[in-house]
């Protein structure tokens, strides 16, 4: 099966040279020339990689990109005219896998493309077990393919959102402080600042919990933190 790609370009010629390029090498390409529609498609279809210009009309890369990223781990290709340091360096630090300046030739974007696409497998074959799942009540874990339901009904969930609910999951009835948990999922120290954890507690309960006000799923307990019930 071809690995899919959307291009979000808005000069029409580019985007279209580099589809020609890609579709030679048999991925599976599509094109946006919005920066709005760009975005919606990529988030709400399954894309393998996107290749990301900077300058778009309706939202710039930087915002596409950010989005991308807090709900997504697909691989981002930013390109862009924009040769300064601090644009490569604020697109990286937003989450892009790679940043090519304009201009470059179509067959090194289809060596990168190759090479990323190669990278993220080995990852996600290397991230955890064939078929690694937690079940629950009616609640199913995917920790392979990252996918949640609900009595049969697939819930999306953000990057940090499936991290934090999996943790928990995998650790039934161990109550955790809202420090812990933050040490744990996003990998550093709470600098005073941990309202994140409870503002992703609640997306999860609004998504897996039938009544989010009396959760069966995850306990604040409190003073202390939460637990995940079994």
């Amino acid at each position: 099966m071809s690995s899919r790609i959307l291009i979000i370009e808005d000069e029409e010629s580019i985007a279209e040279l580099e589809k020609d390029y890609l579709e030679l090498s048999d991925f599976e390409v599509e094109t946006e020339n919005n920066g709005r529609t760009g975005l919606d498609r990529a988030l709400k279809e399954e894309w393998d990689l996107i290749i990301l210009d900077l300058m778009l009309p309706d939202v710039d890369g930087f915002k596409i990109c950010e989005e991308i990223r807090a709900a997504k781990n697909t691989p981002v290709i930013i390109v862009s005219a924009k040769k300064d340091d601090v644009d490569k360096i604020h697109g990286l630090g937003l989450g892009a896998d790679d940043y090519m300046t304009k201009p470059f030739s179509p067959s090194e974007l289809v060596a990168r493309v190759k090479a990323h696409l190669a990278r993220y497998e080995r990852l996600i074959k290397s991230g955890m077990p064939e078929n690694d799942m937690v079940e629950i009540r009616g609640l199913k874990i995917d920790k392979t393919a990252r996918r949640v339901w609900v009595n049969g009904e697939e819930k999306p969930f953000t990057t940090k959102e499936f991290d934090l609910l999996t943790f928990l999951a995998s650790h039934p009835n161990h109550v955790y402080s809202k420090e812990e948990l933050f040490r744990n999922i996003w990998d550093m120290d709470s600098i005073g600042d941990i309202a994140t954890v409870t503002v992703h507690i609640k997306k999860i309960r609004e998504k897996i919990e039938i009544d989010s006000s009396n959760p069966q799923y995850i306990e604040t307990i409190w003073g202390v933190g939460y637990r995940f019930r079994i």
